[in-house]
């Protein structure tokens, strides 16, 4: 009898088989990983505000530690290195070996260093819009509570000044103050908490006016609770989500103010270092020394952007109509 022989590619076959489907499965996990890591990663940012919040921590981080942060003081004249520009730009540096520093943003038109200021204008901005939202949040916040729980004349007479105030043109009465008080930065804060305070009380007595009908309103009342404790306790911590709202979104709308005025002259005075400073002072040196302006016109989109992006998150996030789920 004959035996029958089995070819070896035959038998050869099965594992290389199996090697070749192991490593194409492996493949196919590390693709769904790789796939699954980047849907994550793209749904992080667009359900949290992490680059907003980045942006704000940076220019605030910036901001407190200036003095240890900064390469020169924000007063120090160099007229060796007037105008020298960014530090990328070496040809200017080579060609004004005097020079023995060296600008990471440029100078000024007087040798003075950008980046330094603009970290102290940082302080300065950003203290001039907190401080003057406070004040105005307060205010106009108070002002919504009033009209909205009290009503009749009250609301009539609150609503009626909200709009006369909001006709009232801002810019003049601004130069005007300049002109008879002098530039300083507590003139510039008043102007801005005056502008702060109108713009959330409709919203504001728009909350009242809907919670004021709840019937845990009503039994407040029957068991012999004051107005102010009504207000104070039951009202004001249903209309908080609203007023913190309103007060991010009030923050970029603040700082172009302060820019605003400090371009026009009519705010903080020329010698302190502010973004609006800084960019009325480069704005006629845009053709041979375009980076004076434009950094500072940078930070200043950086940060209303950011201020504005975290404004629109907190309101989709908080209000049930807009929430995205």
């Amino acid at each position: 009898m004959t035996e029958k022989t089995v070819p070896n590619d035959i038998s050869q076959s099965e594992p290389i088989d199996g090697i070749q489907q192991s490593s194409l499965m492996t493949s196919q996990v590390i693709g769904i990983q790789e796939q699954t890591f980047n849907q994550k990663f793209w749904y992080v940012l667009r359900r949290w505000p992490i680059i907003p919040l980045v942006v704000l921590f940076v220019m605030v981080i910036a901001a407190v530690f200036a003095p240890l942060l900064s390469p020169t003081g924000p007063r120090d004249i160099n007229l060796r290195g007037r105008a020298a520009p960014p530090v990328w730009q070496s040809e200017w540096y080579e060609a004004n070996p005097k020079n023995e520093q060296i600008y990471l943003l440029g100078a000024d038109h007087v040798g003075r260093d950008v980046l330094t200021r603009m970290l102290y204008g940082a302080r300065i901005s950003l203290m001039v819009a907190v401080i003057s939202l406070s004040v105005g949040v307060v205010i106009g916040s108070a002002v919504g509570l009033v009209a909205g729980y009290y009503g009749g004349w009250i609301d009539e007479f609150a609503m009626r000044a909200v709009d006369v105030w909001n006709a009232l043109p801002f810019l003049l009465i601004a130069i005007l103050a300049a002109v008879t008080f002098g530039q300083s930065v507590s003139i510039v804060m008043i102007l801005l908490a005056l502008i702060a305070w109108a713009g959330g009380v409709r919203n504001v007595r728009a909350e009242v006016l809907t919670l004021k009908t709840r019937d845990y309103i009503s039994l407040a009342r029957i068991v012999g609770a004051s107005d102010f404790r009504i207000i104070m306790r039951h009202i004001l911590p249903g209309v908080v989500n609203t007023i913190v709202v309103l007060a991010t979104l009030r923050v970029g709308g603040l700082i172009l103010a302060e820019a605003s005025l400090s371009f026009l002259g009519a705010g903080i005075p020329a010698a302190t270092p502010t973004w609006g400073n800084m960019i009325s002072e480069g704005r006629e040196w845009l053709s041979t020394a375009w980076w004076i302006a434009v950094f500072p016109g940078i930070a200043i989109l950086l940060v209303v952007m950011s201020v504005n992006f975290l404004g629109d998150w907190l309101r989709d996030r908080w209000d049930p109509k807009l929430r995205q789920l």
